[in-house]
């Protein structure tokens, strides 16, 4: 048996979360819907402006792993953080959410721990100002092979490639996680990090990746198509499984020859903030559990619409019960 039903590794990122009207982003030069990185500075500018502040131990993939944690699986999550506040906080709030945090907080991280201020637009739209920090410092030393005993699912995140320091921990989790017997994946996390990194993301794709999920922009963006079909097209030609989501579109699913489809009914969000994050967490727990494609693309679209309706990237309703009353776990 496996110690971990699924295993993630990311940024640990403590996210701020705040509304923000359309023109407090124009004054304060903040890009709508997307993820900016910024330097400490211009982080502790962006963090004194915010005037409703929750903080909760965040980042993407770990906003995953509380998922599937709440539908009763073992998961892990590595990261780094450093000996602050902000980082016994993270340490804290994940073990107190049922996620194993194997790496104690550096006394000797360079740099605070990372976070991420995050404003919530009037239509639910959400605009990260994310500064690195700790999180991203990550690297292959801190990378505990012992957690991966027996195997399970290791779920990556795209966005810890912005220091090469990440890719040398991305790789030794996935050898580690494959000489178990287990299977690896990734979140392409946002179309500027396909960009940024297109090149590693398709290297990593073709030799380390089981299955890969992305949003319709990011696969365009890493394969430099208006065709998304033809994206996928290029991704599953060396991966067995990808995955697609497209916002109020249905998902596209793909596994060897099997395709699939997940509807998904169209609402306005209350906070857009987790909705991949869900998905992929819904997404996961089929998986892991044995599901074929479709329950598995269907049981990412509850996940993720159960988030957007109301502020905050992890779930508050009862998602296994959203299972049953749509007839999914039979």
């Amino acid at each position: 048996m496996s110690k971990f039903d699924v295993i993630g590794i990311g940024n640990a990122m403590v996210d701020v979360i705040s509304h923000g009207e359309d023109t407090f982003l124009d004054h304060m030069g903040i890009e709508k819907g997307i993820m900016q990185l910024i330097e400490k500075d211009r982080a502790e500018v962006l963090y004194a402006a915010m005037k409703d502040r929750v903080e909760a131990p965040g980042g993407s993939v770990a906003n995953t792993l509380a998922g599937i944690g709440s539908l009763g699986l073992s998961t892990a999550f590595i990261g780094k953080v450093k000996d602050d506040a902000l980082g016994r906080f993270y340490a804290d709030g994940m073990a107190a959410a049922g996620t194993a945090f194997p790496n104690p907080p550096a006394a000797d991280a360079e740099a605070p721990t990372s976070r991420s201020m995050i404003f919530v637009s009037p239509d639910g739209e959400r605009s990260m100002n994310t500064y690195l920090g700790a999180g991203a410092d990550l690297d292959s030393g801190d990378v505990p092979v012992e957690t991966f005993a027996g195997g399970g699912i290791l779920f990556l995140e795209g966005y810890l490639f912005d220091k090469d320091e990440g890719k040398t921990a991305f790789a030794a989790a996935s050898q580690a996680m494959h000489a178990a017997g287990g299977i690896s994946g990734i979140s392409l996390s946002d179309p500027f990090c396909c960009d940024r990194h297109r090149e590693d993301f398709k290297r990593l794709i073709s030799e380390e990746m089981d299955f890969v999920i992305g949003n319709e922009d990011e696969w365009k963006t890493l394969y430099e198509t208006d065709d998304v079909n033809a994206a996928l097209d290029q991704a599953q030609a060396v991966c067995e499984t990808v995955v697609c989501t497209r916002s109020g579109d249905p998902v596209l699913l793909r596994r060897g020859d099997e395709r699939a489809e997940a509807e998904v009914t169209r609402v306005t969000p209350v906070d857009a903030t987790g909705a991949g994050d869900q998905f992929a967490a819904g997404f996961l727990y089929g998986l892991a559990t044995g599901r074929d494609l479709a329950i598995c693309g269907q049981m990412g679209v509850i996940a993720a619409t159960e988030v957007i309706g109301h502020i905050g990237p992890r779930p508050k309703a009862d998602i296994k019960q959203l299972f049953a009353d749509a007839g999914l776990l039979g």
